[in-house]
């Protein structure tokens, strides 16, 4: 290659040779010169475009010397130190003779005595990023990166006892904790205005046609305005409370329901973390063993649409948020069993476990924990209520949702064109008596459904 087209060198072969020289090295040949100050080229030039990203990304146009440190660090180079600024280097030119101009860095005066006087400043310290687990299942493991809650520093003040309810600590207010949260909530005066109308109105019971189409109103806003994320905890607390004090008064009970259940249907809320809050006054109207005060066939009726209603709230639930959380569901399904198994509720209490049972579990539940139970039941529970109130509303809702609850097996079964597939031999009949017991075998044969009947008897065969 002729010397006319070889590379021209930007950097000074010179100060090459120099450090060189500085380093012990004098006898360094033109070749490994040439290598070395192309070499440095590079890595220079390598530096400057990874300090220019730097500077574009920090949405300025003057290269600082923290560019050049950050983008040494980057390239994992050893950083330099003694020339970082906060402020842009200036430099001046003097001139040295006639083309030969000398580039210095223009140094500001500073007082001595200021300078001597001055505090020290704080060493930074390098960004560092670590991870560790906030909640595992809903509950925050004890390393020292998590704080500890309120909740745990006040364990030994809840109320302690059967009638004691652990949601009580987070409404009562209690000024005995020696703790404050940290953070502050702050909410905007349009939401709190807005909380309160939604209050106003859903616990409004008069009669009057106005007054109940502004609670339609009420719960309709909840339902589909897409702006109440922070107003999420504000309002279970408040079902909360009012689930939790006002068990004597049906009408605020159903409301607080329907509230619940415009909550759930808003689909911009991300009600995740409060499936667990969210099931709990519902599971309070589902198997609390009295709801309202009055007396009569009409109170009752409304006490078991309540029932009703709570259990299709608890089975919405669990259903919308085991994906998220899945110990809810087995924890729903293992309460209602519980108290249905337990002869000494009332008649109400288990006609809305075997509901909650119904919802929470499905089909599926009914043909595992209640088939087999279904016999001890109606010996220990069924059949002395029968002998002692036979024909009152209560026993004959329970048959009811009995014979609800055994019937769902059969829902994905292809019905006839009549809705009825044929009677059930007598041998079957009385396998089905012997399996279930007689009283809600006998509602079943009544129905006519054959394949229902062979559905419940394949449950013999479970282990």
């Amino acid at each position: 290659m002729a010397a006319a087209d070889a590379p021209r060198l930007l950097w000074n072969a010179e100060n090459v040779k120099d450090v060189a020289e500085s380093v012990g090295i004098g006898n360094l040949n033109d070749d490994a010169l040439k290598a070395l100050t192309q070499d440095v080229e590079y890595r220079i030039g390598q530096v400057i475009i990874e300090a220019l990203r730097l500077m574009r990304a920090a949405r300025r146009t003057t290269l600082t010397v923290n560019d050049v440190s950050l983008a040494l660090k980057v390239l994992d180079v050893e950083p330099l130190y003694g020339y970082d600024s906060t402020r842009p280097l200036r430099y001046g030119e003097a001139s040295m003779g006639p083309g030969q101009p000398l580039f210095y860095i223009e140094d500001e005066e500073v007082d001595f005595e200021k300078l001597i006087n001055a505090p020290l400043p704080k060493v930074p310290r390098d960004m560092s990023f670590t991870a560790h687990w906030l909640a595992i299942e809903g509950v925050q493991p004890a390393i020292p990166q998590n704080p500890a809650t309120v909740d745990s520093r006040s364990q030994d003040l809840m109320p302690k006892g059967a009638g004691a309810n652990p949601a009580l600590t987070a409404l009562a207010a209690s000024d005995s904790l020696a703790t404050k949260p940290s953070v502050k909530h702050i909410v905007s005066k349009e939401l709190i205005l807005y909380f309160d109308k939604i209050q106003a109105a859903i616990l409004d019971d008069n009669p009057d046609d106005e007054v109940v189409r502004l609670r339609h109103a009420a719960l309709g806003s909840v339902r589909d305005d897409p702006g109440l994320h922070q107003l999420i905890p504000y309002f279970i607390n408040f079902i909360m409370d009012r689930v939790t004090h006002h068990l004597d008064d049906t009408f605020t009970l159903k409301q607080m329901m329907a509230l619940t259940h415009a909550l759930i249907e808003n689909k911009s809320l991300f009600l995740d973390p409060y499936a667990s809050p969210l099931s709990a006054p519902a599971l309070t109207c589902l198997l609390a063993r009295k709801l309202g005060s009055d007396e009569g066939v009409d109170a009752l009726k409304d006490q078991y649409e309540l029932r009703q209603l709570a259990a299709s709230l608890v089975g919405q639930i669990a259903r919308r948020y085991a994906a998220s959380n899945t110990l809810l569901r087995p924890k729903l399904t293992r309460t209602c069993l519980k108290y249905f198994l337990d002869p000494t509720k009332p008649p109400p209490v288990l006609y809305g476990a075997i509901h909650g049972l119904l919802e929470a579990g499905g089909p599926e539940a009914i043909r595992v924990l209640v088939l087999r139970n279904l016999k001890s039941f109606e010996t220990g529970i069924l059949r002395p209520l029968k002998d002692k109130s036979d024909g009152s509303m209560e026993y004959e809702m329970l048959v009811q949702g009995l014979v609800q609850a055994v019937a769902s097996l059969a829902q994905r079964e292809e019905p006839a064109t009549n809705g009825v597939n044929g009677t059930a031999p007598d041998s079957e009949l009385a396998e089905l008596k012997e399996f279930i017991g007689p009283i809600v075998a006998g509602k079943i044969a009544a129905s006519g459904n054959r394949k229902l009947v062979r559905t419940i008897l394949a449950a013999q065969n479970l282990e």
